[in-house]
């Protein structure tokens, strides 16, 4: 797994001021990307104790309300594997901190994935730049969604995903 950066007190990606991973490799090569420094897998730095070890400085303050992975896409190939051994580590040494997970892909497809155990909000949805909406809270698109996941994932049918509470499509005032 490769990174591209560790973002500190980050208010914009996630409810709370977080830690933010910022992975490398996307497949999905959104128009208009915001990141697309970010879409080489092979790109940024490797993911090592040292970074590891930022994060969970980070993660110690009491003011910081948990980690939001991003990228690139968290969810490539080359970044399942340890993004979802380090969201396990995370769980297990910060039950009351909230893991956020931006991706490309649809919740239909991923659902299933292992890491999702340990994500408490998904958005997903690749960003379209014909749905862009700067006043969307959290998410860049309007065919992007914010879930829920563990509601989701508790529900009969999984497949029909819960919005998070705080996401009404809220417009913020710029």
């Amino acid at each position: 797994m490769r990174y591209h950066n560790i973002t500190h007190d980050d208010m914009l990606n996630g409810d709370g001021l977080r830690v933010v991973l910022w992975l490398a490799g996307c497949s999905h090569c959104c128009k208009e990307c915001q990141n697309p420094l970010t879409w080489d897998p092979n790109g940024g730095l490797e993911f090592d104790e040292a970074a590891k070890a930022e994060i969970f400085e980070q993660l110690d303050q009491d003011y910081i309300s948990g980690i939001t992975f991003s990228g690139g896409d968290p969810l490539h190939p080359a970044n399942r594997v340890g993004v979802r051994e380090l969201m396990a580590e995370i769980r297990q040494k910060y039950p009351d901190k909230t893991i956020w997970l931006y991706t490309g892909d649809t919740w239909e497809h991923i659902l299933h994935y292992p890491c999702m155990q340990y994500v408490d909000v998904l958005v997903d949805g690749e960003f379209e730049a014909d749905k862009k909406d700067v006043k969307l809270l959290w998410k860049g698109s309007s065919n992007q969604r914010v879930i829920d996941v563990q509601r989701s994932l508790g529900k009969t049918d999984p497949m029909a995903p819960v919005l998070w509470c705080r996401d009404y499509d809220r417009q913020i005032k710029v």
